[in-house]
C-alpha cells in the first residue's frame, strides 16, 4: 500500500513532481560543476598563475648572515658566495619535483663594452634561456622562458651553447644597437640575436647564457642565486611554523605539503650551502587569488542549492494543499503522524535521487565545458562525487520540504475532509 500510495502520487501529480524535480536538478547541477571544478581548480590556477614568474629564490647561504656591531655593519661583500651549477638539477629530485615547473640560474658579471672606440661599463647577466638538463633519467628544458614569461624578445632569443646575447632595449636605444650586430664585451667579439624587453633592470643590462658569463668571470660552474616556478598551495598558520619545532607525523605532514615553505626546505636540503625562501608578493598573491576565487565557488554553489530548496519547498506546499483531503482520509482511518510523514519524505528522497543522478550528469558536462573554455583542459569528475551529490541533493530536498510537510501531519482530518483548510 505505501509503495502505490507514493506511485500515485508521482503519476497523479505530474506537473508539481515535474516543477520540483527540475528544480533539484538545476540546484545539484550547478552544485556539481562547481564542485568539479573546486576540487581540480588548484593545480590549473597556480599553473594559469605560474605565468606570474618564479616564486621562489635560492641564494647562497652566506648571504643570510648578519653582523653587525655597533650599529654597523660587518657582513663581508657576497660576491665571493656562489652555488654550483652542478648541483642544480638536483632540483628535480626533491619530493616535490612534478611541482617545479622551471628554474633559471642567475649570475651578474661586470664588463666593459668597446664600442665605437669608447668603453661602457656594464652588467652582463647569464642565465639559462632553455637549457635542457638532466637528472638521472628525466631529461628536461628549464630557463627564463618558463620562470620569466613576461620577458619579451625582438628578434631570436640566444642558444644556451652559443656566444650570442641579448641586448635590453635601453641600451640597445642608447647604443643604436639591432638584432645582427656584433659587439666586443671584455675583449669576446658577441653576436646580439635579440633585444629584450622586461620591464626591468635587465633593460639595461647585457643577457647571455650562463657559461659565458662564467667564462667571464673566471669562475666555471658558478650560479649567484636561482629562481624556481613551483606550484604550491595557499600558506596557513601550520605551513608558517617552523620545521625544527616538529617531530613524528606533524613534520611529515608539513614537509609533504606543497606549501611554499615545504618546497624551500627541500631546495635547500637539494642544494648544498643554499638558503630558499618564497618570493612573498608573488606566492601571496597566489594564495589570496585562489583563496578569492575558492570562496566565489562555495557563494555561487550556495546559492544554487538555496535556490533550489525554495523552489522545492514551493512545489511541495502546493502538492500537499492539493492532497490535504487525501491526508485527512489517511489520518481518520488512524494513520498516525510518522506513516504520514513518511509517505511524503519518501516521494522526497525518490524525487532528489532522480534530480540528483540527472543534475550529476548534467553537471559533468558544465563542468568539462567550464574546464575548456576557461582552462582550456579537462576537468577530471571522480565517481567518488556521486554520492556525495545525492546527498546534497536528498539534504537539499528535505530542507525544502520539511515545512510542508510538518503542516501536513499538523492537518486536523476534520476541517481537511470538510474542505475548510
Amino acid at each position: 500500500m505505501f509503495v502505490r500510495l507514493v506511485y500515485e502520487s508521482f503519476r497523479r501529480q505530474k506537473r508539481r513532481k515535474l516543477l520540483a524535480g527540475a528544480a533539484i536538478t538545476l540546484g545539484v547541477t550547478v552544485a556539481t560543476a562547481m564542485i568539479a571544478v573546486a576540487t581540480d581548480i588548484g593545480d590549473k590556477i597556480n599553473r594559469e598563475l605560474r605565468t606570474i614568474g618564479a616564486n621562489l629564490l635560492v641564494t647562497p647561504q652566506e648571504d643570510t648572515l648578519d653582523v653587525e656591531i655597533g650599529g654597523i655593519n660587518l657582513k663581508p661583500p657576497s660576491d665571493g658566495a656562489f652555488l654550483s651549477e652542478a648541483d642544480l638539477p638536483r632540483i628535480k629530485g626533491t619530493f616535490w619535483h612534478n611541482n617545479i615547473t622551471g628554474f633559471a640560474p642567475m649570475l651578474p658579471v661586470n664588463v666593459t663594452l668597446q664600442r665605437n672606440d669608447k668603453a661602457e661599463n656594464l652588467t652582463l647577466l647569464g642565465t639559462y634561456f632553455a637549457k635542457k638538463v638532466s637528472f638521472g633519467k628525466e631529461e628536461f628544458a628549464t630557463g627564463v622562458r618558463s620562470t620569466h614569461p613576461w620577458w619579451k624578445v625582438s628578434g631570436a632569443w640566444p642558444d644556451d651553447s652559443s656566444r650570442d646575447v641579448l641586448l635590453g632595449e635601453r641600451l640597445a636605444s642608447r647604443l643604436s644597437a639591432k638584432p645582427g650586430d656584433e659587439i666586443t664585451v671584455s675583449g669576446r667579439p658577441l653576436h646580439v640575436s635579440g633585444i629584450l624587453s622586461t620591464g626591468g633592470g635587465e633593460d639595461d643590462q647585457i643577457v647571455a647564457p650562463i657559461a659565458l658569463a662564467q667564462e667571464i668571470l673566471g669562475r666555471p660552474g658558478a650560479v649567484r642565486r636561482v629562481y624556481v616556478s613551483a606550484l604550491t598551495k595557499p600558506e596557513d598558520a601550520f605551513a608558517r611554523r617552523d620545521p625544527k619545532s616538529m617531530s613524528g607525523a606533524v613534520y611529515d605532514r608539513w614537509y609533504c605539503s606543497p606549501y611554499p615553505q615545504s618546497i624551500a626546505f627541500q631546495l635547500q636540503e637539494a642544494i648544498p650551502h643554499s638558503h630558499a625562501e618564497q618570493i612573498r608578493q608573488v606566492a601571496q598573491n597566489e594564495g589570496v587569488v585562489l583563496t578569492r576565487i575558492e570562496g566565489l565557488i562555495f557563494l555561487v554553489t550556495l546559492a544554487a542549492l538555496f535556490a533550489s530548496a525554495l523552489a522545492v519547498s514551493a512545489a511541495m506546499v502546493t502538492a500537499i494543499f492539493e492532497r490535504r483531503a487525501e491526508v485527512g482520509l489517511m489520518k481518520a482511518l488512524g494513520a498516525g503522524k510518522v506513516a504520514v510523514a513518511s509517505i511524503f519524505f519518501a516521494e522526497a528522497t525518490l524525487l532528489a535521487l532522480i534530480g540528483g543522478l540527472v543534475g550529476f550528469a548534467a553537471g559533468g558536462l558544465l563542468a568539462r565545458q567550464i574546464g575548456r573554455s576557461i582552462f582550456n583542459s579537462q576537468i577530471t569528475i571522480s565517481p567518488v562525487l556521486l554520492p556525495v551529490i545525492l546527498a546534497i541533493a536528498v539534504m537539499v530536498t528535505f530542507a525544502g520540504s520539511a515545512a510542508a510537510i510538518r503542516n501536513a501531519v499538523r492537518l486536523d482530518p476534520v476541517f481537511a475532509l470538510r474542505g475548510e483548510l
